[in-house]
């Protein structure tokens, strides 16, 4: 019934590769959807908004980070 060694160290090397793909693709997920809303909002700097402790801006950022996350989450 159980797994052999060689078909474990299979099933664990994909499992670490889905682990990598899953980093890989919410890292670039993230940096692309900050990159696209940093350049939608030219009336506002919102990297200097947060620095001031503008907590709305703040929770807009999460926000837009926590919702692509849950995409790619799906997407993988």
């Amino acid at each position: 019934m159980g797994l052999d060694l060689t078909s474990q160290l299979i099933e664990y090397l994909r499992a670490v590769g889905w682990a990598l793909a899953a980093a890989i693709g919410f890292s670039l997920g993230v940096t692309i959807a900050v990159f696209i809303f940093d350049k939608l909002s030219t009336d506002i700097d919102v990297w200097e908004e947060i620095k001031n402790g503008n907590i709305g801006v703040a929770l807009i950022e999460v926000a837009l980070i926590v919702m692509i996350g849950l995409i790619v989450y799906r997407v993988i």
